[in-house]
Formats: C-alpha cells, structure tokens, sequence
C-alpha cells in the first residue's frame, strides 16, 4: 500500500508549538487553545488585528524545523514500513515558505534520518499525487485533479463535524488503515 502522510499537525503539533510561542510572546493578547480551535486556518481564529502577529510566530525561523513530532506518529510511520508499505510525506508549504520548505526537510531528517528526505512530496496541489490513501487533516482537499486516494481524515478538533470519512489518530491507525 502507498501511503500518503501529511506533515503538519498530523506527523508535527504545528498547533501546540504555535499555541506555546503565543503564549510566550504574546501573554496578554487574545488566545484560542489548540482544542477549541473550529476552522482549518489559525489565522482565521484569531481577530483580524493579530494576523500579523499569527503569521509572524509560524513564518519565523526555526518554527518548523522545531515542531514537536505528533506523539506516535513518526513510531507509526516506522512500522508502517517494516510492514512493507510505501510511505512518504505529502506536504504543502505555506506562502510565505522561505524558512518553511528548507525546516521541513529539516525535521523528517532529524526525526526520520537523512535517507527518509527523498521520501518527501512537496506540492501545493496534493491531487497531483497517486496513493492509496491521503492522512491529512485538512476537512477538504481540492486541487486540479480528481485524487486516486481516500482521504482519511487525521483526528483534530477544527475538523470533527466532518462526517462520511474514514478517521484516525496514531492510537488507531492501525485499526482504521486494516493493517
């Protein structure tokens, strides 16, 4: 099986270091905690007047290099493969992507060796790309092409109205994947 796994906030806690460095520089400011989150995009949480500030925290440098590994995920994609599974990374870097794309190729190296970086897709249109299944959190997933896998639903708390999808954490993977 090729498996498709997306990076942030599925393999890295994008939302628990974002909500720890707003903590840290901005204690008096509005805060939304990462399980009340309701929408896909941090940025539409927060006031208008603190977007600035939001993008400001996850375009630094070092944010994504230092995102910590979602707990399980990096043991599940380990043993994903010593079942015989293809398994790469597809993810999608964020407009302002110049610390971004270098800092994930970064983090799958530090946390899954230097040889697991060829195993990175990098696109911003992830129908592009062929699979068996997509785990990604993202509720709805567009692009140009009609996509050849199953999207299976990575659990967060923006995206639990979403019905009719397969759903998984790390704890469940190998359950809800059959394998």
């Amino acid at each position: 099986m090729l498996i498709l796994v997306d990076q942030d906030d599925v393999l890295t806690d994008f939302d628990a270091h974002f909500a720890a460095l707003w903590r840290a520089q901005y204690p008096h400011e509005f805060f939304l905690p990462p399980a009340k989150r309701t929408r896909f995009y941090l940025s539409e949480e927060y006031p208008p007047h603190l977007k600035p500030q939001v993008t400001g925290i996850y375009t630094q440098p070092g944010f994504f290099r230092d995102l910590p590994p979602m707990p399980g995920g990096v043991e599940a994609v380990r043993q994903m493969l010593a079942l015989g599974h293809t398994v790469r990374i597809c993810t999608a870097p964020i407009d302002e992507y110049e610390h971004c794309v270098t800092e994930k190729f970064q983090w799958v190296e530090q946390h899954l060796g230097r040889a697991f970086t060829k195993n990175i897709i990098l696109t911003a249109d992830k129908t592009f790309v062929r699979g068996d299944v997509l785990i990604d959190d993202k509720p709805e997933i567009r692009g140009a092409c009609t996509p050849l896998w199953e999207h299976v639903l990575f659990d967060r708390p923006y995206n639990r109205a979403v019905n009719g999808r397969r759903r998984l954490d790390w704890s469940t993977w190998r359950a809800v994947l059959a394998l």
